[in-house]
């Protein structure tokens, strides 16, 4: 299944002098695996250290971390020889070693280059919690996320489609009707499944029959989300994680999708939750887009943080989650969800192209969905999960800041037309 973030690898690879790698990222998106055949495709040896699966192996790092005492502890316990150009380790599940983790400081000083690369699942709780400082600079720090809809379209050999929106993208032209039909398919196929390689390998696996997919697979990965929450939450009240994470499907419902401490508990409020929803932003387990009043450059000077949104960090997981069913997503007419899952797949999107997430509000007088900081400027962003795109709020906008243009994204072809790009829901990711 090809990955974006193999491009990334590479190029970490032929980079001379290049700092020990971490990939960071939630729990089944794929990182022990796409990292495990990059290894075996470009070195000649791997070595593969996984502290969740042997706990013994912290100890490499247990008397000392200088780099060669470590090596020689590896080629002892291994029976083998570490050839600096030819052989790579990885450290798997790393967030169950902190020391590892400072370790990966005195590697990247080291006068020897050793390939180090490293992944795990919670490394934002991780990092934020260290009792030793984070080796800020000395690492190369990577994010891996669920698949965007390009990834699922390479996945589903549909990579000649994937092409063509690019293309009619930057063109700002419509597709033929058979294929604009064809690409709203198969998101709304994507808006079922969302990016999990597992949920996404199941479909291709089954013949791209949906109807065939095992709802088991966003079942075991929720039931492990919890366990995490259970594990790492330390002093934080594991119990108020599971709280807020499961109250963002009912936040999501409300029309104004502004997030709400009383849909979490009754008389619950900012002081109570408020490092539940750190942690699972740290976590990567849910989105969070900010709310910014006076739009200007740079957009995080003036956010707002005490309005915010939560998204769940794969649609599919909101899916099941909200027992939304295939005929909903497939009906002609609206139902309770489908605003809220039509802005989480973008949401979802824009934060795999590493954007910042905001949003704009003038009281109760209009709501733009997502701000932009895009070479043009600030682009304020409308997501309509239809044709019908008739709405005020990007006028009012577009009235009292007078953008370069504005983007709708919806389920309408390419096209420009009064100061409005026109994005298909297909097209998110060309952004």
């Amino acid at each position: 299944m090809k990955r974006k973030i193999e491009n990334i690898l590479m190029h970490w690879k032929e980079s001379k002098n290049s700092l020990p790698l971490m990939v960071i990222g939630t729990r089944q998106t794929g990182k022990t695996f796409t990292i495990n055949e990059f290894c075996k495709n470009n070195y000649e040896q791997v070595i593969e250290i996984n502290f969740l699966q042997n706990e013994v192996f912290k100890s490499f790092f247990d008397n000392s971390l200088n780099p060669q005492d470590i090596i020689e502890n590896i080629e002892v316990y291994f029976r083998t020889s570490v050839n600096p150009a030819k052989t790579i380790i990885f450290l798997d599940e790393i967030q169950e070693c902190e020391r590892a983790i400072t370790a990966l400081k005195f590697f990247a000083e080291s006068a020897i280059r050793y390939n180090i690369v490293s992944a795990g699942s919670l490394l934002g709780v991780k990092i934020n919690r260290l009792k030793t400082a984070f080796p800020v600079g000395k690492i190369q720090i990577e994010y891996m996320y669920p698949l965007d809809f390009e990834e699922f379209l390479w996945a589903i050999d549909e990579k000649m489609l994937s092409e063509k929106i690019h293309q009619n993208y930057a063109e700002n032209k419509p597709f033929v009707q058979i294929i604009h039909q064809k690409a709203l398919t198969l998101y709304r196929h994507f808006l079922f499944l969302g990016g999990m390689p597992a949920v996404v390998s199941d479909y291709v696996d089954k013949g791209k029959e949906i109807t065939n997919v095992s709802t088991r697979i966003k079942e075991d990965i929720i039931t492990g989300y919890m366990a995490d929450m259970a594990k790492y939450a330390e002093n934080i009240n594991a119990i108020k994680i599971v709280k807020v994470y499961n109250s963002i499907k009912e936040q999501l419902a409300q029309e104004q999708r502004k997030f709400r401490y009383k849909l979490v508990e009754e008389k619950a409020n900012k002081q109570k939750f408020e490092t539940a929803i750190e942690w699972l932003v740290q976590a990567g387990l849910v989105l969070f887009c900010s709310l910014i009043p006076n739009p200007v450059r740079p957009l995080k000077t003036d956010e707002n943080n005490k309005n915010f949104k939560l998204y769940l960090s794969d649609v599919g997981l909101l899916v099941h989650i909200a027992g939304i069913t295939l005929y909903d997503i497939f009906q002609n007419r609206d139902f309770k969800y489908i605003g809220a899952l039509t802005e989480s797949f973008v949401a979802q999107t824009l934060v795999s192209k590493n954007k910042k997430m905001h949003y704009w509000s003038s009281g109760n007088e209009a709501e733009v969905d997502f701000l932009l900081s895009l070479e043009q400027g600030i682009i304020p962003c409308e997501v309509k999960a239809s044709e019908n795109v008739k709405s005020k709020s990007l006028s009012v906008y577009v009235t009292k800041y007078n953008p370069e243009y504005a983007i709708r994204i919806s389920a309408k072809n390419f096209g420009f037309e009064n100061g409005i790009k026109s994005v298909p829901l297909y097209a998110t990711h060309c952004i």
